[in-house]
C-alpha cells in the first residue's frame, strides 16, 4: 500500500478538487469582469478577431475552388457568389472558446512547460475549426439555406464543444501529470 492512498473510513483528500474549482472561478470573473467592463465595450478585440475570422474563411473558400469575398463594406461579411452569405459576429469569433478552453487548462494542475505549449496550440486548433465552421456555414447558406439555423446552432456546436471536451480529456489524461506513476499503478 502506498502511504497517500487513503485509509478505510477517511475521507478523500479533495485539495486538488478544491484548488480547480477556486482557481477556475476567480479565472471566470476575472474574464467576465475584464470583458464586460472592457474588452467587450471597446469593441477592437471582437471586430479584429471577426475580420480575422472571416479573411480566413474567404482564403479557404478560394482555395476549395469557390467564388468567395470579404464584402468591401463590412469586413465580417463572406459573399458567395457575390451574395451575402454569413456574417461573423462576436459572439461567433471564438474569443469565449479560447478564454475557456485556456482557463481550464491554467486551473487544471499540470506542469508550466506543458500549459505553455498547450494552450496556444488548442486556442490554434479552436481557430481552426471556427474558420471550417464559417466557410462551411458559407456553403450550408449557399447550397441549403434552409439549414443554415439548425447547422448553426446544433451541429457546429456539438463538434466545437466536442473538440474542446478532447483536449481537455487529452490535457487531464495524458499531458497534466507530473511524475509518472508508480510501477504498480495504472491510469483510469
Amino acid at each position: 500500500m502506498h502511504p497517500t492512498a487513503p485509509t478505510a473510513g477517511a475521507p478523500p483528500d479533495n485539495r486538488l478538487l478544491f484548488r480547480f474549482l477556486f482557481v477556475a472561478g476567480v479565472m471566470y470573473l476575472a474574464w467576465f469582469f475584464a470583458y464586460q467592463q472592457w474588452l467587450g465595450p471597446d469593441g477592437r478585440l471582437d471586430a479584429a478577431l471577426c475580420g480575422q475570422i472571416t479573411r480566413a474563411s474567404v482564403g479557404l473558400l478560394q482555395a476549395a475552388g469557390f467564388e468567395a469575398a470579404v464584402a468591401p463594406t463590412n469586413g465580417q461579411l463572406v459573399l458567395m457568389n457575390g451574395e451575402p452569405s454569413v456574417v461573423v459576429y462576436p459572439a461567433c469569433n471564438g474569443l469565449v472558446l479560447y478564454a475557456l478552453f485556456a482557463g481550464f487548462v491554467l486551473a487544471f494542475p499540470g506542469p508550466w512547460r506543458h500549459k505553455a505549449w498547450f494552450i496556444p496550440a488548442g486556442i490554434a486548433l479552436i481557430w481552426g475549426l471556427n474558420v471550417l465552421r464559417v466557410a462551411a456555414l458559407s456553403i450550408n447558406h449557399h447550397y441549403s439555406h434552409q439549414t443554415v439555423d439548425f447547422n448553426h446552432h446544433y451541429t457546429f456546436n456539438v463538434v466545437v464543444y466536442g473538440c474542446i471536451f478532447g483536449l481537455w480529456m487529452l490535457w487531464a489524461r495524458r499531458l497534466a501529470l507530473n511524475t509518472p506513476l508508480p510501477p504498480d499503478a495504472s491510469p483510469s
